[in-house]
């Protein structure tokens, strides 16, 4: 088997309605391969016609059921049996990017199945009971069997795939854990080039979806106990009950934000603060790519991608007082600016590239000399 060309080749994700990190990452893979098909369970084509306009795209049979963004989870007793057929049997190479079911495909006999796992299906292993909380009392038992269900489907699944690629240190594990199988770690790509060093002013700034597992909340508290004011950037259930419990003075909340404004607010702050546990966390390295250091709590991806001392903080703590005492007073002046985006270009798209497609190349040879 010859290192890997787009005939050969076919790409899957778990659903492309929406453009966010996991999709981002996946039309750089898609990149990598301009002409290779790629196969998904949902598709909406306006919603992701940023990254794979012009793509051929072919989806499961549930696609006639029109589901988007909103409402795709009601389909989550039918995913697994979806991704099975869909018709991938006579390519070479398959390679997906998963963070729930894509890793499920049946490859044909002899192919490789080269795997970019974002994380275990979460609310399958590690969110069991915010999956739970999140559903209708009603729904409750049902949405318990499924999961049940799923997990046993999902270690079925990782044995159908040749080699898993983890996003970060955290995963890796998880893949260990669960599947015990070994994997080799390729960062996500980080859009650095659009980040440009600005002039900071006197706020502290917290980027990602407005969820209860984001811990906002930890980050509000620790600038209040700081005496900073701050700005957040994002959408979610949780945005109307944090709007109600923080309207004060020095707590700005920006709701969805243009990438132009991003890029701005992100040189403008004197920090990002980062409350939870990331598998890899492309706002910490976006804010360093702006020359801005980064307070996060001392666990999951930021010890990959924030020097501790150089270009950033990161706390033992994980409560809000813990986060607070280096915000309070810290110099953020003492930071070089070049030095942390120096360090947030390792994490470019280019390299990103470079280093993925020479693993799947490597793998693709050690294949054809097993077979």
């Amino acid at each position: 088997m010859a290192p890997t060309s787009d005939t050969s080749l076919a790409l899957a994700h778990d659903y492309l309605l929406t453009m966010r990190g996991a999709e981002r990452t996946f039309a750089e893979m898609a990149a990598c391969w301009p002409t290779a098909p790629i196969y998904t369970l949902l598709y909406d084509e306006r919603a992701v016609a940023d990254g794979f306009a012009g793509r051929d795209v072919h989806t499961s049979g549930l696609q006639r059921l029109g589901a988007n963004q909103r409402n795709f989870r009601y389909l989550l007793p039918f995913f697994p049996k979806a991704v099975e057929r869909l018709p991938v049997g006579d390519y070479d190479v398959l390679v997906s990017s998963s963070s729930a079911f894509a890793h499920g495909l049946r490859p044909g006999p002899g192919a490789l199945h080269v795997c970019y796992c974002h994380s275990p299906f979460r609310y399958a292993w590690f969110e069991h009971e915010r999956a739970l909380e999140e559903t209708p009392a009603l729904g409750r038992p049902l949405m318990r069997r499924t999961l049940k269900r799923i997990r046993g489907w999902d270690l079925e699944a990782a044995g159908r795939v040749s080699r898993y690629v983890a996003n970060a240190r955290i995963t890796q594990e998880r893949i260990e854990q669960l599947y015990g199988v070994e994997s080799e770690i390729v960062h996500p790509p980080v859009a650095v080039e659009r980040f440009a060093i600005g002039k900071p002013e006197d706020f502290l700034l917290f980027v990602g979806q407005i969820v209860p597992h984001k811990r906002v909340e930890v980050a509000l508290k620790a600038a209040q106990l700081a005496g900073r004011p701050i700005k957040v950037v994002g959408e979610g259930p949780d945005l109307p009950r944090l709007r109600e419990l923080y309207n004060r003075p020095g707590v700005e909340f920006l709701g969805s934000v243009s990438d132009d404004r991003l890029v701005d607010l992100y040189a403008r702050c004197i920090a990002l603060v980062v409350p939870n546990i990331e598998e890899f966390g492309i706002a910490a390295v976006e804010a360093q790519a702006a020359g801005r250091p980064v307070v996060g709590v001392n666990r999951g991806g930021v010890r990959e991608t924030v020097v501790d001392g150089e270009t950033g903080v990161l706390v033992d703590g994980e409560d809000a007082a813990a986060l607070a005492e280096p915000l309070y007073d810290l110099d953020f002046g003492r930071f070089d600016p070049e030095a942390i985006r120096a360090n947030a270009n390792r994490f470019s798209a280019t390299s990103f590239r470079a280093n993925f497609t020479a693993l799947v190349d490597r793998y693709t040879t050690k294949q054809g000399a097993l077979t």
